[in-house]
């Protein structure tokens, strides 16, 4: 369930322009129908006049369409100045073991950490901070380090803490672990919302929005289908999907060419092969791909396949609509739907609203 700061706490951001909570809470205005950041630079209404949302898709859902100023729904890839920092010092040290009092050291308050981490990334800092170090320790067990070395490296005291770590994260000892293997996810930016990325040493396994309710049993799918787990971590693949979705909203990619697994059943794997060759700009109906998987009467099995896709975008299920031309549904909300066939029509990433 998605929350936001108590009401004082918003409020005081908003009249302060407060950009650290860009992303965590946006701002619906009554008598303009628009919706901001906190931080927008335009003159403050009056507080009775505004209303609170926890995401940008609850605010177009509300009516309010996008401000052309602070333009809430375009990240270009930013991420608020103390997020930033504090990934970077993570990165640089991922053995440490950060406490609440180490993040107040940093100037910043770990309530706010806590609530921007459990919204976009769906974990506590710290369980991320878990998690990179044990997938960093799984790559240097496959690597074939010594295992005292691994432990001691990533921030253990003991044999037994660690042990009992690895296995609460990848179900097995690390002595068992050699030939084990992970899915590393990372959190990409987008001018429609956050998107979270997961990939094998194959390719990428998974691409969804952070807001989507499924999101949980995406992943809980991809830990039975691959029998890894998933861990925050980086690798070509993900670095070559971001770079690729950034080309896109941009309008200068059509064709992605990172590669991609995505196993299911037989029936499912043809319906998302059939989404591929769906032309940029185009759309097809949910009975044209039955039709063009040769299952003319299995309109709703598409229509269930569909919507069970794990890589938006990439496999592009958004254009899909119904026979009548309207947009039908979208895991990701109809609202990033019309923006999505907008930017491949031509009209730009935000001629449609609400």
């Amino acid at each position: 369930m998605t929350t936001h700061p108590p009401q004082r706490e918003m409020e005081q951001a908003f009249l302060q322009r407060d950009a650290a909570y860009d992303g965590v809470f946006f701002v619906g205005v009554r008598t303009t129908g628009i919706f901001c950041r906190p931080s927008c630079p335009a003159r403050k209404p009056k507080l009775d006049n505004v209303e609170y949302f926890p995401t940008a898709r609850e605010a177009v859902f509300s009516g309010y369409r996008p401000c052309k100023r602070c333009e809430p729904l375009l990240t270009h890839g930013e991420r608020p100045e103390w997020l930033a920092r504090l990934l970077e010092h993570v990165d640089r040290t991922p053995e440490e073991r950060l406490t609440d009092a180490d993040v107040r050291g940093f100037g910043i308050d770990p309530a706010r950490v806590r609530r921007y981490f459990m919204k976009h990334y769906g974990m506590t800092f710290h369980a991320y901070c878990r998690s990179r170090r044990m997938g960093l320790a799984l790559q240097r067990i496959r690597r074939g380090d010594d295992l005292d070395d691994v432990i001691l490296g990533h921030g253990y005291e003991s044999h037994s803490g660690f042990r009992d770590a690895f296995v609460r994260t990848f179900g097995q000892p690390p002595g068992a672990s050699r030939d084990a293997g992970c899915a590393v996810a990372s959190w990409i930016e987008s001018p429609i919302g956050p998107l979270v990325a997961a990939a094998t040493e194959n390719g990428v396994c998974l691409l969804e929005f952070t807001d989507r309710r499924m999101l949980e049993a995406q992943f809980t799918t991809l830990r039975r289908l691959f029998s890894r787990t998933v861990v925050p971590g980086e690798n070509e693949h993900l670095a070559s999907l971001r770079a690729e979705l950034g080309r896109y909203f941009a309008g200068d990619l059509r064709v992605f060419s990172t590669p991609l697994v995505y196993p299911g059943t037989p029936f499912q794997t043809r319906v998302w092969e059939q989404l591929l060759h769906i032309p940029y700009g185009e759309t097809r109906s949910y009975e044209d791909i039955a039709v063009a998987i040769g299952h003319p009467k299995a309109v709703r099995a598409v229509g269930a396949a569909n919507g069970m896709n794990r890589l938006a975008i990439v496999i592009p299920c958004h254009r899909v609509v119904d026979k009548d031309g309207q947009l039908g549904g979208y895991g990701g909300g109809l609202w990033r739907k019309r923006l999505l066939l907008g930017l491949e029509q031509g009209e730009g990433i935000l001629s449609v609203n609400g």
